[in-house]
Order: C-alpha cells, then structure tokens, then sequence
C-alpha cells in the first residue's frame, strides 16, 4: 500500500494539555468481549444471540397512511382551518367551509407524502448491510475451530469473522489479522479514497482522533476495496456506530425555521379568531340586543382574519422556487420548508475536504537540506512514486504519489527523465515502517543500485546518516512547515552494490536525506467565489472537520476565509465546555478540527438556538449533524441513506449551488412574508372596523355574503405575489418571519388601515346624509365595499417593496392584480351581479370624498412603510 499522509509531529491536539487516551489493546478487546481467536462455541454464541438479539438494524415506524394524514392535524393552522371549516358549515356557509376544508385536505396530503419520502430513506439503510458472512465457531470446547457461512443476523459480539475483497463488513469489528487491507468508509465518512487498516496496536504517543480514524477497527455499513483479514466483532445490531447514526430517524426531525415560524403566526392567529366571534356576540348581545342571529356574521369575521390561501401561496412560491433550482443549478428540494430554511440560513456548517478543497493534494514546494527550492527533490520522490506503483503491484495509485508524479512530469524538462531509470525492486509503504522504498539502477552505472525512500520525516530522518543537531534542525525544519497546514514527506536516497537477492528492510540504513517535499490540498475551483458570495449574502461559514486543526486553517486561508488563530479549535475542547460556553465560543470560531460525528451534531445543535443553521454532509457520520440542522444539504454521490435523508440534495459538493439555493429561498421567503403582512394586516383593520361598526349601526355593518365576497377576491389578487420578484436588495441578508416583529407590524398597520375605513364612514354620512332607511344599509355596504377593496390594492402596492417600488420599470404580477381588485370594488356594486349580493350604485360625490380619503391614506401608508423600511423588513426578523 502507497504512503498515506506524513507529519513529522503527532497530531494531538494543540488546545489541550490533557493526554489523550490510549485505546485499547487487541488483548483487552479480547477480553471485553469473552472470545480468543479461535472463536466461540456454538452454544456460546446462541447464548449471547438471545442476551444481545438479532444483528439488524432498528426497524422503522410502521405507520399507515390514515396515521400520517391524521398527524397532520396536529399543526396549529391546520387546525384551526379545520375548526373554521366545520363551524362555516354549521351556519350554512358551504362555499366557505368546502375551500377550507378542501385547504386542510391539501396540506394533510402534502405532509403525509413528505413522511413516506422519509420512511424511505430508512428502508435504503438495508441495502448498506451484509446479508451473509463467513465465521469461526467450534462445536465445543475441545473441538477445532470451522470456517463456515451464517446469517449476518445470527452473528454476535465475539464471534470471528473473514473478511474478503468487496465483503461489506457485517458489524462493527476490531481487527485480528490484516494484509494489504483496504476500506471504503464513504458511507460512513464521505471519503472516496479507501483507507488502509492494519491490526496492530498503535504506539504511543497516542493520536486523538475519532474512532473512524483508528485503523485497527472497521465498521459495519463500510465494505473491503483489497486485502484480507480476521476480525472480532466487538457491536451488533442497534450497538454499531451505522445503527447509532439513525438513532433518531428522519421522522424525528425537529421542526425547522420555517415550521417554527409559521407555528408563531398561527397561534397569533388562533389567539385572535378564537377572541373575535366572542367579543361580536357579547357586544352586540350587550348594546344592540342581538341575539344568536349574529352567529353568521361572527363567524364571517372570524374567517375574514384567517390568510386562507396561505397553504396555496406558500406551496406556490416554494414550488416555483424549487423547480427554478432543480431546472437551472441542478438542486433539488426534497421537502419544500427546506427551501425557505435554506433561505433564512445565517449559517453554514460544512466540512473541508470535497467542499473547500478537492479530495486530493497538490504539490507546494520541494525544499533542499537547507531550506531552499530544490527541483532535485521532487524528482526523487516521483521516482520512488513511480517505480513503486509499478513494481509493488499495489491495487490503486496512493493521492500522494499521483500528486508527486503530477507535478514532477509538469516540472520535468525531458518527460522521458523520470522513467530513464531501471526499477529493480520496490518495498511498499506499511503503516509501522511508515516509509515507502523503490531500488532503481541509472542506466550508466553499472554494477550500483540506488535505494530511494520517502515518507513520514521521522521514520526517514532516523534512517539517515546525520549528526544529532542536523537532525534535530531538519526535523524543526518539518514541524514549522507541518504547523502551517502542510503535509511533509521527507526523501533520502543510498548507493548500494548490485546484487541478486531480495532487499529487505534492514538495508534502509545510512541514508542521505535529500531533502522535504511539501504538500497541500487541492482548492475546489469554484470555492474561493463561493464564499465571497455567501458572505456578501451575510451567511457565516463554520468548517467542522476531522482534520488537523493547521491543516484546515490553511485551507480556509488560501480560499481567502479570514481565519485568525483563536479561531481555530481542537473539538476535543469542546467536550470540557457546556452548551452556554460552547455557543459563546461557537460564534468566533470559524475552524472546529478533530471533529467527532457527535461533536457535529452537539455543535450544529447549539449554533441554532441563535442561528438558522444549514449542514453540508455526504457520509453517515455527517447524518446527526443534518438531521440537527435547520436544512441538511447533501451532494448527489453521497450514500444513498445520507441523500434520502436530506432535504435539498445538489447536483455536485460545490458551495456556488448553495449560494443559488440560498437566493431561490429568500425570494420565496420574501414573497411569503410580504403576502402575510399584506393580507394580515388589512384583515386586521376590516376586522377592527366591523367591530367599531358593528357597535354604532343600527344595522350590520357587512352582510356575511359580502364579507366572503370580499375575501375571496382579495385572496385571488394575492396570489400574485407567488409570482413577484422581489428586488434584490431584499435578497442580501437572510429573511425569517420573526412571529413577534410580524404582530408589531400588522398591530400598526391594522390600526391605520381601520382609521381609514372609519373615515370612510365619515364619508359615507356625508354622501348619504345619515344612514337610517333600508336603501342606506345597501349603499352603506357597497361603499364600504368597494372602499375595502381599494384600500387593499394600495396595501398591495404600497407594502410590496416599499420605497423600491418606483425602481421598477415593467408593471409586475401584483401590479396587475391590485388593478383587478379596484376594477371589482368600482365595477361590482352598480353591476348586475350587485343586487342579488345586497350591493347597489353610488352617488357620484362619495367617489370624490373616497378618493380624498383614499389619497390620505396613501400618503399616510407610505411615510409609515418607509420608516419601517429604513428599520428593516417588518415581520423579517433576523434568525
């Protein structure tokens, strides 16, 4: 096996002073578990299949259809919906109580449909699992240990397994034997290189590093790329770290930004609807001597504050933003709150490697004994890249040696200079040599053979012919490089006689060090771009990485991530810290290194109790951390279960798609926001006006008829706002309805617009001298009819963009609908279909005192919007 990544220091943590804590050996696992390497009895191991259980994963809910709909229910504006529904048909209102009963069936269907998308994604996790697997069990005591094939379900904690090329390992597992073993984790990890194992117990100093590092283990959910092995098996079945991640499934989701807002705004709602049909019934009761003959009425207003198309509007606005994604940037939203969520991100948890760079490294410098550029350097170690791929029979170029010959070919002056030498022989890299050696003859020189070897600088270093304060310079040398973010390979060559036996490691002695080659990892093209983006959009990046802390700093550096030294945290830090600490800390450090799938997850949890926080995962370990997330993100070569988990999933692991997504969420957002400061805050006003109204007529102030009419058209007009383009000035910071910033905004707003409907009844007593006669009641309502509608299309108009409105050139969607709704209001009363509705004609002289309210209004309406314009968005609080 090629060389993995070389360190001439440990990399232990650099912000703990604690030791970390030396795992354990194979004796002790041996021991915990009861077993030896001849494996268990056959008697033993029925005994622990039925103390421990079937190996299998947790089955997953078995919820039906019914039980899906039925908990969509439990949403309080679905509920509410549904209540006014059914009291709409108890007083005879069927047109009403069919639309909203028709909403209530639309939104139940829709969440029903995302729960069964979810409950899928469970069912992939079978597919990760073996079926069979061949173990080592003795019939009794005395007898020898048999090979034989069993069930993955029947295996147990103790038992010995063997593991082949392309074998999924079958449970979580501590190696006995290992050769030229070979693991794909990506399922687990993300990583697309496989990743070497060995069996033997590690020397101190020990690494910290998380569990999936340690190469002594293997874990169920991964699969062998080459070489073979004999392991223990140390957790089954709900025990492995595979079935630990799905611990809470995706039908456990916590709500996200989205869902908790829009839970704010219903019970807002809740609060007023159940308060209104009361106050009308008492006051009226009280000062009029109505009886229950109001009920209709009550019920009306409580129907008119209710934002009924809001299920269409928001289903609507996400939709379009969601297909706009998957059409142009090739992102596709799984659930569609996601959407919104990923808009109101402020921000962004992702790890570095495939994200922030590329899952390769690239050649830095090649650096002499003294420090300085030495070409000479590089080309020694690609011919001990080269020969040792070719001589070796290794199953896979190592990244290391791909990126040495890469750059060597590029540098070379002749391409034919690297291959000039003969390959003799070539002893490849292992993890306790930790050095990699290819014996090559120079054409030329005959009778000479040249030993070249790389690989960790410690392990060459002691092999090489050097005085003990040269060495200790070199390795100093190293360890400054190592500490700014490189990976350091250390070359040193021998001239040994030409000779016909085997070269064995013993003549890996009395080197001469050649020098230090200098590695980094390669940046994503697109990331540097990226991130200016998302930073001017005002979303903060947070790396949560397993890496050394220098090497992820220096990565963040090179892509122009401004990233200072108390910004850089060790995760095994974040263990000694509460949460309240942790969140302080959390919102200055950019860089979090050596993280666990556990300190993911603890870190993402924390940073949303003041953020709304999206996560880029692509492995299983990353599915606590999506699943603690606001919005999980994943790319689509990521593991099956982890893209079936997530709710927007990208065409590729490149941040530019997040930065579209994050701007088709906004829009939507905004969209949604304005739709419901526009229509609650009108509402509100109607409301408080029928009740003022109510209170000083001898007559109802709106037939019930009316009021729907009323509604329905309002409600028709906007729907053009899922069709607005906000201006893009709205889009440069993260929306999130704030339930608390929206009830000051339609608090204030309702009041005027309630002041305005009163001056129209001023304007009505002038017009009409007086209302009294029955014929008065009619031209009442229909001027104050067409005076609601008149004044919601400058609502409409006025709140949409505020004081943008006028940058815009062609007339958008709401423009043309705000002209629909004042075309009703003047044209339905004096029409025909006015009577039968209770409408009439009106006097010529209302229209000119309407219009003169309607121009204060206007005024009134637009120094107000600006001013909370120059505040910030109303109802758009900051996550």
């Amino acid at each position: 096996m090629a060389e993995t990544t070389a360190s001439p220091t440990p990399d232990a943590q650099q912000d703990d002073p604690r030791p970390p804590a030396a795992p354990p050996t194979l004796l002790q696992v041996l021991r915990e578990t009861a077993t030896t390497p001849r494996g268990l009895t056959e008697a033993e191991a029925q005994a622990r299949l039925a103390r421990h259980g079937e190996n299998t994963l947790p089955p997953g809910p078995d919820t039906t259809w019914p039980g899906r709909v039925a908990r969509g229910l439990r949403d309080p504006f679905t509920a509410v919906l549904l209540c006014l529904g059914l009291v709409s048909a108890a007083v005879l209102a069927w047109g009403t109580a069919a639309v909203i009963l028709l909403l209530v069936a639309l939104s139940c269907v829709l969440r029903a449909t995302g729960e069964h998308r979810a409950d899928r994604s469970t069912a992939a996790l079978r597919e990760l699992v073996a079926t069979t697997v061949t173990v080592q069990r003795r019939a009794d005591e005395d007898a020898p240990p048999v090979s034989r094939e069993i069930p993955v379900g029947e295996l147990v904690p103790g038992d010995i397994v063997r593991l082949g090329p392309g074998d999924l390992i079958p449970a979580d597992v501590r190696l006995l034997r290992a050769r030229g073993l070979t693991v794909h984790q990506s399922a687990l990890t993300g990583e697309s290189a496989p990743v070497p194992k060995h069996a033997d117990d590690p020397p101190p100093p020990y690494r910290s590093a998380g569990v999936l590092e340690q190469p002594q283990y293997c874990f169920q959910g991964s699969s062998v790329a080459s070489g073979s092995a004999t392991a223990v098996v140390t957790a089954t079945g709900a025990r492995t770290r595979f079935a630990a991640a799905h611990a809470h499934g995706p039908d456990r989701r916590q709500p996200g930004a989205f869902d908790r807002s829009v839970h704010g705004v219903s019970w807002i709602l809740i609060r007023f609807m159940l308060l209104t049909p009361p106050l009308v019934l008492m006051a009226n009761a009280a000062l009029r001597d109505r009886g229950l003959e109001i009920l209709p009425f009550a019920v009306a207003v409580a129907v008119g504050l209710t934002p009924e198309m809001l299920p269409v509007l928001v289903t609507t606005c996400l939709a379009r933003g969601a297909a706009r994604l998957a059409r142009a940037h090739g992102v596709i939203v799984r659930r569609l709150p996601a959407l919104h969520d990923l808009g109101a991100v402020d921000v962004l948890c992702l790890d570095k490697t495939g994200t922030l760079t590329q899952d390769r490294p690239v050649v830095h410098r090649a650096l002499g004994p003294d420090g300085r550029d030495d070409p000479a350097v590089l080309h020694w170690a690609a011919v001990n890249a080269w020969w040792t791929l070719h001589l070796a029979d290794l199953p896979a170029p190592d990244p290391l040696d791909e990126a040495l010959l890469d750059a060597a070919f590029r540098e070379a002056d002749e391409p034919d200079e690297l291959v000039a030498h003969d390959g003799v022989a070539a002893l490849p890299f292992d993890p306790l040599r930790r050095i990699a050696t290819a014996v090559v003859r120079t054409p030329g020189r005959l009778g000479t053979h040249t030993l070249v070897v790389k690989g960790d600088v410690e392990a060459v270093l002691e092999r090489c012919a050097l005085p003990d304060a040269d060495r200790a310079r070199l390795h100093d040398l190293a360890a400054h490089r190592a500490g700014d973010g490189l990976r350091v390979l250390a070359v040193a060559t021998a001239e040994r006689p030409a000779r016909i036996r085997a070269h064995t490691p013993a003549d890996e002695r009395g080197l001469t060090f050649r020098g230090l080659v200098t590695l980094r990892d390669a940046l994503a093209p697109t990331a540097a771009a990226a991130l200016r983006d998302l930073t001017d959009r005002g979303v903060t990046v947070k790396v949560l990485t397993g890496d050394h802390p220098a090497t992820a700093a220096r990565a963040c550096r090179d892509l122009g991530l401004p990233v200072t030294a108390d910004a850089v945290v060790s995760a095994g830090h974040v263990d000694t810290l509460t949460d309240a600490e942790l969140a302080e800390l959390a919102g200055r450090t950019t860089v979090f290194a050596r993280c666990t799938p556990e300190h993911k997850a603890r870190i993402t949890r924390v940073l949303r109790t003041a953020h709304t926080v999206g996560f880029l995962g692509d492995g299983v370990n990353d599915l606590p951390a999506l699943r603690a997330a606001d919005v999980g993100i994943a790319p689509r070569d990521a593991a099956d279960v982890v893209r079936e988990g997530a709710d927007v999933v990208l065409a590729g692991k490149d941040l530019t798609a997040i930065a579209h997504g994050i701007a088709a969420g906004r829009e939507a957002g905004a969209n949604i926001a304005t739709y419901l400061r526009v229509t609650l805050s009108s509402n509100l006003g109607n409301v408080i006006a029928m009740l003022s109204a109510g209170l000083l007529l001898p007559f109802l102030p709106m037939l019930p008829a009316q009021v729907l009419v009323q509604n329905l058209c309002f409600d028709a007009a906007q729907l053009a706002f899922a069709y607005d383009r906000p201006h893009p000035r709205l889009l440069a910071r993260p929306t999130l309805l704030d339930p608390r910033d929206l009830l000051r905004f339609l608090t204030g707003f309702g009041v005027l617009n309630a002041v305005a409907d009163l001056a129209t009844f001023g304007a009505l007593a002038l017009a009409l001298h007086g209302p009294g006669t029955g014929d008065d009641q009619a031209e009442f309502h229909s001027g104050w009819f067409t005076e609601n509608l008149l004044t919601q299309a400058l609502v409409m108009l006025l709140l949409r963009t505020g004081r943008h409105a006028a940058e815009r050139r062609a007339p958008s969607p709401v423009t043309w609908a705000a002209a629909a709704l004042v075309a009703v209001g003047l044209v339905l009363p004096p029409s025909p279909l006015g009577p039968p509705l209770g409408l009439t004609s009106l006097p010529g002289l209302y229209y000119a005192l309407l219009t003169a309210v309607l121009a204060v209004y206007a005024a009134c309406l637009a120094a107000v919007g600006s001013r909370h314009e120059r505040r910030g968005r109303p109802g758009e609080g900051k996550p």
